[in-house]
């Protein structure tokens, strides 16, 4: 092991030659100590002189990790696949702040059989730690495992009684009372001998891990040879057990081939969280679902954050949870090394594939929408929390070096065509929360500069602070007639009467907020001076790094991925983008819509289904008049038409 203290900056960096090549496992440490960051390499020397190259060089978020650190060490190991296992004991021993955050939606329910005791029985439960248990799961809510549970001790009657209730039944000789309404099978319903239970228990947890189909041939076996002997109550019972058989499978449909046994991993990201769909997949069918959030730090591909799931859920796993096939979004760079740490805790082949084509691809899509909207309500869960918006304030305050917290805040975003439909939007948040009532847009000349499209409309937003302040401030409001009292006057020759006009941007924010870095934040700044509002606080958020940047500075302010400040910003540049591209698809569809209401003999429904087909009038000048005339309800001469009418400067 080799260990570099620190001086100043980041002098604590190794001497040249001083890191081996060999494969390891390094840590980032603070000046107390605690551990930064653990992370994994087939060649220390190389992986960790990324790290070491100049600063202005590094993203963001690896600048801040290596500035903060104090010390770095490293751990030579074997092979790749010790390094695996390195990596993830330390990581959860140490639980580094810039390593990935796991976060799992909730506890799930499992089903569990108890193999450790005399006569297993079945339980729900969250434990996942009871002794020699077997578990199956996890389920997504907790009647959909006391609904299995009752279908299933149909066909094979195990044990469900409390152990108080056993040892009093088996004590006493007297079958418990589960068992004497028909609930409990176990010894102590008096019905069967220790031994003939735990066959039973092995058949339930056959089924169960995917022998779905031997159970089933079995069970119609024995009933048409009860039928065929005419002893119809045996066969009514086998009946009775293969409609129960039938129940439990058609809670989960066969999705892949019926000797398949998978995990399924689909993964939805932004730049500072993931979700993690997990699908347990045995015998062709879902047998479980996990959900896990995951707090981003480090910017990490797709295929790194792959590699770490993986680790973080074989790394603790049982042989008999580990199953023959992974598949998975995006490939990690060591796949084979993961296979055989795999191989090694299983005790057989396992494979990691990527879901290209078939069922398994559209099982891949499947999760990946589930992780996408557990992503969406993720975020829209943090925004709406009081406890969260409050938190998201106050850090923005002290980040940005506010007098106090901008309990309002607007935000703007700059969409365009090719330099064609340039329009801009603005977007309110008060108290954390949007103000939708006070969303504006902007119709802004045709330029590709963003830039001065900012400062366009900040130009024209900032005119109306100080009549806005006024009209606020004043008890009355701004007095206009109403219509109907010009009218009423006129006749009556009485006093006009008025009501209060609504300000048209209603109050002056406390943060200004741009989509963009350090151009667009200076473009801002001047419209701030040029309109003398420097008072109003301003800030922009980059969307490819995530980082914060304030006027007149080198460098941006980096705030950390867990900060609700970031979640907050995040979600004001995201509504401003999504408003501003709203805005835009309206104001291009009305001019689709007055360009096509031009051509004689065209109306509405026709206008529709031709907008539904092209899209654009670009794409529709492109188009033949054959192409055209495709279209329902679109002969050659109306077709002639709109193609001539298009083509006409």
């Amino acid at each position: 092991m080799g260990v570099a203290t620190r001086t100043p900056t980041v002098a604590y960096k190794p001497k040249p030659g001083e890191i081996p090549t060999n494969p390891g496992v390094y840590r980032f440490r603070d000046a107390d100590g605690r551990v930064l960051y653990v992370g994994k390499a087939k060649n220390l020397r190389a992986r960790l002189s990324n790290y070491f190259a100049p600063l202005h060089t590094l993203h963001e978020r690896t600048r801040r990790m290596v500035t903060t650190a104090a010390s770095v060490e490293w751990t030579v190991v074997p092979t790749d696949v010790d390094s695996l296992q390195l990596e993830y004991q330390w990581i959860k021993e140490f639980d580094p702040p810039f390593n990935v955050r796991y976060k799992d939606d909730k506890s799930y329910p499992f089903m569990a059989i108890t193999l450790a005791d005399e006569a297993p029985r079945v339980i729900v439960t969250r434990n996942r730690r009871i002794k020699g248990a077997k578990y199956f799961g996890p389920y997504p809510k907790v009647w959909a495992v006391h609904d299995t549970i009752d279908l299933m001790i149909k066909v094979f009657p195990i044990r469900t009684c409390s152990d108080s209730s056993y040892k009093k039944a088996m004590a006493t000789g007297r079958p418990c009372f589960p068992g004497q309404i028909g609930r409990c099978g176990g010894p102590c319903s008096m019905k069967v001998t220790v031994e003939e239970h735990r066959a039973i228990v092995d058949d339930f947890i056959a089924f169960m891990s995917g022998g779905d189909q031997r159970f089933t041939r079995e069970l119609t076996a024995r009933m048409r040879e009860a039928s065929a002997a005419m002893d119809y109550e045996a066969a009514a019972v086998y009946r009775d057990k293969l409609q129960a058989i039938d129940a439990v499978l058609n809670k989960s449909a066969l999705v892949l081939a019926p000797d398949t046994d998978a995990d399924l991993f689909g993964i939805a990201e932004d730049e500072l969280a993931a979700t993690v769909q997990h699908f347990v997949i045995r015998g062709g069918r879902v047998r479980g679902v996990r959900a896990t959030t995951i707090e981003k730090e480090l910017d990490i591909t797709g295929a790194e954050l792959v590699d770490q799931v993986l680790q973080r859920t074989y790394g603790g796993a049982a042989e008999a949870d580990i199953p023959k096939q992974v598949l998975v979004p995006a490939l990690p760079d060591d796949a084979a090394d993961l296979e055989e740490w795999l191989r090694e805790r299983r005790g057989r082949n396992v494979s990691i594939q990527v879901a290209q084509r078939g069922r398994k691809a559209e099982l891949m899509k499947t999760a990946t929408l589930n992780a996408q909207q557990a992503l969406m309500l993720h975020k829209t869960r943090r925004t709406s929390d009081y406890v969260a918006r409050t938190q998201a304030l106050t850090d923005l305050q002290e980040a940005l070096d506010l007098a106090e917290a901008p309990l309002r805040i607007e935000c703007y975003d700059v969409s365009h065509l090719g330099g064609t439909n340039v329009v801009a939007s603005m977007v309110v948040f008060e108290d954390g929360l949007p103000r939708k009532d006070q969303y504006r847009s902007f119709k802004v000349d045709e330029t590709t500069d963003d830039t001065d499209s900012l400062y366009q409309v900040l130009t024209r937003r900032l005119a109306h602070v100080d009549r806005d302040d006024a009209l606020s401030d004043s008890e009355e409001g701004e007095q206009v007639p109403t219509a109907r009292a010009l009218s009423d006057a006129a006749v009556l020759q009485e006093p006009v009467v008025t009501e209060r006009r609504r300000p048209r941007f209603a109050y002056r924010p406390q943060l200004l907020v741009v989509d963009g870095g350090k151009p667009q934040v200076e473009a801002a700044a001047r419209a701030l001076r040029d309109a003398g509002h420097e008072e109003i606080a301003l800030c922009g958020i980059a969307k490819r790094l995530e980082e914060v940047w304030l006027p007149g500075e080198d460098f941006p302010v980096i705030l950390p991925r867990t900060s609700e400040a970031l979640y907050l910003l995040q979600r004001l540049r995201d509504e401003a983008h999504r408003f501003a591209i709203t805005h835009q698809r309206k104001r291009r569809r009305r001019d689709i819509q007055s360009v096509l209401a031009e051509v004689p003999g065209l109306g509405e429904a026709r206008i529709r289904a031709l907008l539904r087909h092209f899209g654009s009038v670009a794409a529709l000048k492109q188009a033949t008049v054959e192409q055209i005339e495709e279209l329902p309800g679109v002969g050659p001469k109306l077709a002639a038409s709109i193609h001539s009418h298009l083509l006409q400067p």
